[in-house]
C-alpha cells in the first residue's frame, strides 16, 4: 500500500493520466519527422524542389515553434486540459488536409496547421505533468514522456514506410489519427481540470511579436542559401525588429511570456539551448537520413525508415537509464553524455556515410543519435521544469517545447538549406563542365530540373538511354553526398558547442539541487 507521502506525488489515477498525456506528446513528436520519409515519393509525385520538400519537412515545426510560447501562456490562463482537447480535435482535419493535398504548396500549408494544432496540444502534456506530478514521481514520469517521446518520434517514419508499401504517401500522416483520439477520449476522462489556473491576463502583444520573431528566424534561415535579396532581407529586418520588440515588451509587460530573470538562471537557459541542439540533431538526422539512404544508398521507404530503428530503442532506453542518472548525478553529467554521444553520431555520418556506405554505419549512426537525445531529454525537460515555479509551468514547458520544436525548425532549416545549397552548386559546376557537344543538349529546362532537388534529376535520367541516365544519378548521388557531408559537419561543430557549454556553465549537482528548492519555496 502506498503511504499518504508517495500517493501527494501522483494525482488520482496517475497511469492513465501519463498515458493520455505521453500519447499526446506521441502525436507531436511522430508529426515532426513522419514527413521525412515520404519526401522523395512526394517529390516525385508532387514535382516539389528540394526547397520545397525542405519547406513541407519543416513547416510543421515551424507552425509549433512559432506559437507555442503565446499558446502555453494561454494554457496558463485559461486551463491547460482546454487546450489539449482543443489541439487533440484539430488534429485530426489537419492529418486529413496533409494526406489529401493536391500540390506541394498546399501540403506546406496544411503542415503548418497540423503545426499549430500541436502547439495547443504539446505544451500542456509537460504542464500537466509539472504541475501534477512531485518529487522523484515527476522525474520519473518526465523520463517517460522524454524517452518515449523520442523514440515514437523515431518509430513513426518505419510505420509510415511501411503505409507507403501498399497505399499512397498520403496514408503517412493519417497515423496521429487513432493515436490522438486515444489521448482525446481517455485525457477527457482523466486529467483534471484548472490545475493552477493564473488570473492575470495574457501578454497578448508580445504572443504575436513572439510568433512574427521566432516564425521569421526559421523562414530566414531557410532560406539563406537562396542568397540575400530583397524578400530575404525584408523578412531578417521584420524579424530583427519583432525580436527587438518582443524582449522589450518582456521588460514592461505586468505578465510577461517570458520572465527575464528567471531565464536567465544557468539552469535554464544553458538547458534550453542543449536541448535545442539535443532534439535538432534527431530531427536533422531523420530528414537528411532518410532522403540519404533512398536516393543514395536506394533502399526502398520501408527499409528506409527501418535502419532508423535503432534511434527509437535507444532513446527509450536512454531515456530511463538518464531518469536515474539524474537523480544520482545532476543534469550537467547526463547532459553532458548526451550531447557527446550525439557529437559522435553526426561524426559517423560524416565520415562514413558515402555512396555504397556499410548497413553498420547507418544502424550505428542512428543507435548514437537515439542514445544521445533518450539521454539529453530528461535533463533538459527537469532543469527547464524546475527552474519556474509552478505559476510558470506553461513558459518552462513552453520553452521545453521550444528546445523540440525551435531546436528542430532551426536545424532542420540549416541543414536543409546547407544541403540544397551544396546541392545545387555541385550539379550546376557539373553540367558547365559538360564538353560542348553535350552542354549544348542540355535546355535550360533540364538544368532547372537537374538541379532542383535528387528527384527531378532521377526522373530527368529516366528520359535518356541507360549509359547517359546513369551518369546523371552518379552526379546527382555525388552531389548530395557532399551536400550532407558539409550539413553533417556543421551539425557536429554545433553539438561540440553545445556540449562545451553544458561542462562550464551548468551548475553541478548540489548547486542545481539547491536552485531548484529555492524556486519550489516561492510557490
Amino acid at each position: 500500500m502506498s503511504s499518504p507521502a508517495s500517493q501527494a506525488e501522483t494525482p488520482p489515477r496517475s497511469g492513465l493520466v501519463l498515458l493520455a498525456l505521453i500519447v499526446g506528446a506521441i502525436v507531436a513528436n511522430i508529426n515532426l519527422s513522419i514527413a521525412n520519409v515520404a519526401l522523395p515519393t512526394i517529390g516525385s509525385d508532387l514535382g516539389a524542389s528540394q526547397d520545397q520538400l525542405n519547406l513541407i519537412a519543416e513547416a510543421f515545426a515551424l507552425g509549433l515553434a512559432s506559437t507555442v510560447l503565446y499558446l502555453g501562456a494561454i494554457g496558463d490562463r485559461y486551463g491547460r486540459k482546454m487546450l489539449f482537447v482543443i489541439g487533440a480535435i484539430m488534429t485530426i482535419p489537419t492529418a486529413c488536409m496533409s494526406a489529401w493535398a493536391p500540390n506541394a504548396e498546399f501540403l506546406a500549408f496544411s503542415r503548418l496547421t497540423a503545426g499549430f494544432a500541436a502547439a495547443l496540444l504539446f505544451p500542456t502534456t509537460l504542464s500537466l505533468i509539472s504541475s501534477l506530478y512531485r518529487s522523484n514521481a515527476k522525474v520519473k514520469a518526465i523520463a517517460m514522456w522524454s524517452g518515449l517521446g523520442a523514440g515514437f518520434a523515431a518509430l513513426g517514419p518505419l510505420a509510415g514506410g511501411y503505409l507507403l508499401q501498399y497505399f499512397w504517401w498520403g496514408s503517412v500522416f493519417l497515423i496521429s489519427i487513432p493515436l490522438v483520439l486515444v489521448a482525446l477520449i481517455v485525457g477527457l476522462m482523466v486529467i483534471p481540470s484548472h490545475i493552477s489556473t493564473e488570473t492575470q491576463p495574457v501578454d497578448h502583444l508580445g504572443g504575436v511579436l513572439s510568433i512574427v520573431g521566432v516564425g521569421g528566424l526559421v523562414i530566414a534561415i531557410q532560406t539563406l542559401h537562396e542568397g540575400v535579396d530583397t524578400s530575404w532581407t525584408v523578412i531578417t529586418v521584420i524579424t530583427v525588429l519583432a525580436l527587438i520588440g518582443f524582449f522589450l515588451r518582456q521588460k514592461r509587460a505586468p505578465r510577461p511570456l517570458v520572465d527575464l530573470p528567471l531565464a536567465k538562471a544557468r539552469t535554464f537557459w544553458v538547458a534550453f539551448v542543449a536541448g535545442a541542439i539535443t532534439f535538432g540533431a534527431l530531427i536533422g538526422a531523420m530528414f537528411i537520413g532518410q532522403q540519404f539512404t533512398q536516393d543514395v544508398l536506394g533502399y526502398n521507404t520501408f527499409n528506409a525508415a527501418a535502419v532508423a530503428v535503432p534511434s527509437a530503442i535507444f532513446a527509450a532506453v536512454g531515456g530511463q537509464i538518464a531518469g536515474k542518472f539524474v537523480i544520482a548525478r545532476g543534469s550537467r553529467s547526463t547532459l553532458s553524455i548526451g550531447l557527446g554521444l550525439v557529437a559522435i553520431a553526426f561524426a559517423i555520418m560524416m565520415l562514413t556515410w558515402k555512396q555504397g556506405a556499410s548497413l553498420t554505419w547507418i544502424l550505428l549512426a542512428y543507435a548514437f543519435v537515439g542514445a544521445g537525445v533518450g539521454m539529453a531529454a530528461t535533463p533538459a525537460s527537469r532543469a527547464l521544469m524546475s527552474s519556474v515555479p509552478q505559476s510558470h509551468s506553461g513558459m518552462g514547458s513552453a520553452f521545453l517545447d521550444l528546445t523540440r520544436d525551435f531546436g528542430g525548425a532551426v536545424l532542420q532549416a540549416l541543414l536543409g538549406g546547407i544541403l540544397a545549397g551544396v546541392y545545387v552548386t555541385k550539379m550546376t559546376e557539373g553540367i558547365q563542365g559538360l564538353p560542348a557537344d553535350q552542354a549544348d543538349q542540355v535546355t535550360s529546362e533540364i538544368a532547372t530540373s537537374l538541379t532542383a532537388s535528387f528527384g527531378d534529376a532521377a526522373h530527368v535520367a529516366t528520359q535518356y538511354p541507360p549509359n547517359i541516365g546513369q551518369q546523371i544519378l552518379q552526379a546527382a548521388s555525388e552531389a548530395f553526398t557532399d551536400g550532407k557531408t558539409a550539413a553533417m559537419g556543421v551539425a557536429l561543430a554545433l553539438s561540440l558547442v553545445g556540449l562545451a557549454l553544458v561542462m562550464v556553465l551548468f551548475p553541478k549537482k548540489q548547486a542545481e539541487n539547491e536552485y531548484y528548492e529555492k524556486i519550489a519555496s516561492t510557490q
